[in-house]
């Protein structure tokens, strides 16, 4: 853990010179120093660089609350999340107070009287970023004493009287104060909650039962919604939405490139214990991108960029699989791994209704459609006459999911012009594995491209002229 301030009291505090300032004029002044620096400002991100993050950025500035809208698996949770590695590393708090009242203007009841009674002694903690950070699921279940605060029956059985503001347990919103607070799929929160965060939003205090609490608030307060609950299955009330300051719509990866970036960033193939090359990643990352915009696909659903993710992770472990059962020494997924995705991630997506029954069928072919569209791009121009010559004589190579490189190396034989086909991948390793995975993909390509053909029996793929 990093070094934790010192100052231990309030006079300690006051003698090191601190400054006590809100945590939307925290968030301004440090994310105008990373901008100023050129630092990454919201690491992680992928693809919104030149249009989500614009527009999050004027709306901290501005001090604005504000709702993330998006379809699912848009990486709106993580980036709210990464809003609160804009606030100060550490800051001050008095100690055990439950909504992190400021030393310099304690608020709660119970900070006020121990102020009065402890003065400038006044013990103080320090909390990291990291704990400042609050979130809540809106799930039609959800309570105001979830979000805001209810009288704690067991305060009263200790024998506090029900007046005294010290029976009341706060609520995940308080107790997020001088922090970030999101809260995920807000038109799922009930209309009669949603009520209760008006206060919040525009007084910045909350009011709990019946009592007479006056918590000036410190928050920002961010939340996300999905455009098909946004309009049907629920929605933010109007005066709410009227109090967010700023409204920013999120979206899939905008280029190939992009989702390329980000199943490499998030897809835990170290985890899985497999390479998934270059060209295989490519492959899923433009399936991920037909899918979406194939027509026999609910639009409105969107296809989430943890179905890129899961894609990849699938087609490595049917690497690791086939190692497993075959001996193989190094772990290389190949072309045959990646049909497996289509019955794996089939539950992902939401289909028109009209293709009711051609789930799997659709999705064959769009990944049939990735693999070429990729072949073009990696060795559309490379000369692959050395590997046509092997079939030049009614020759056949036999793969499969379960045929380890070695077999498949062998069956091939000698290739000229090997090198220029791995280079064109990017495969530097010589490996047997990488070999096969690379001719592999180019005995696929060259069958998609009509100039080979194929045959498919029991999991067993032969290639011929």
């Amino acid at each position: 853990m990093p070094q934790i301030p010192e100052p231990r009291t309030l006079r300690e505090l006051r003698a090191s010179g601190h400054i006590h300032r809100t945590v939307k004029a925290e968030i301004r002044e440090n994310l105008l120093a990373r901008l100023k620096a050129g630092e990454p400002r919201f690491p992680g991100i992928v693809g919104f660089d030149d249009t989500v993050l614009p527009h999050l950025e004027r709306a901290l500035l501005a001090g604005h609350d504000l709702v993330l809208l998006g379809e699912r698996g848009q990486g709106k949770t993580r980036l709210i999340r990464t809003v609160a590695g804009l606030l100060d590393e550490w800051t001050p708090v008095v100690e055990g107070c439950e909504i992190n009242d400021h030393p310099y203007e304690p608020s709660c009841v119970r900070c006020r009287r121990l102020a009065e009674k402890t003065g400038e002694d006044l013990p103080v903690f320090w909390r990291h970023r990291d704990e400042r950070y609050g979130e809540k699921l809106a799930t039609p279940d959800t309570s105001v004493g979830d979000l805001i605060g209810d009288v704690d029956p067991i305060k009263i059985a200790e024998g506090r009287t029900l007046g005294d503001p010290e029976t009341v347990h706060y609520g995940l919103v308080p107790r997020s104060n001088r922090g970030v607070f999101s809260v995920n799929e807000l038109p799922d929160l009930a209309e009669r909650i949603q009520v209760s965060l008006l206060n919040v939003l525009e007084e910045r205090d909350i009011q709990v039962r019946g009592y007479n609490l006056r918590l000036p608030l410190d928050i920002l307060l961010i939340a996300s919604a999905n455009p098909e609950d946004y309009t049907n299955r629920g929605r933010i009330i109007t005066p709410l939405k009227d109090r967010f300051g700023a409204e920013i719509r999120t979206h899939y990866p905008p280029s190939v490139e992009a989702e390329l970036e980000l199943i490499r960033q998030e897809a835990a193939l170290g985890q899985v214990g497999a390479d998934l090359p270059d060209h295989l990643i490519e492959v899923i990352a433009r399936f991920t991108r037909l899918v979406r915009e194939s027509t026999a696909v609910d639009s409105r659903s969107g296809v989430s960029a943890r179905f890129s993710i899961a894609a990849a992770e699938t087609a490595a472990a049917s690497a690791v699989r086939r190692a497993a059962l075959t001996g193989e020494e190094r772990v290389v997924a190949r072309v045959a791994d990646l049909p497996g995705i289509v019955h794996t991630l089939r539950g992902k997506v939401e289909f028109e209704v009209s293709e009711e029954g051609r789930e799997t069928e659709v999705l064959a072919h769009l990944l049939r459609r990735a693999v070429a569209e990729t072949f073009r791009g990696t060795l559309g121009g490379t000369d692959l006459t050395g590997l046509l010559e092997r079939f030049s004589e009614g020759g056949q190579v036999e793969s499969g999911i379960l045929v380890p490189a070695t077999d498949l190396l062998r069956e091939i034989g000698p290739v000229p012009g090997l090198a220029k086909i791995m280079s064109g991948l990017g495969i530097d390793d010589e490996s047997p594995e990488h070999a096969a995975a690379a001719l592999e993909f180019a005995l696929e390509g060259l069958y998609l491209l009509r100039r080979l053909s194929k045959d498919e029996v029991n999991g067993t793929t032969v290639y011929r002229t």
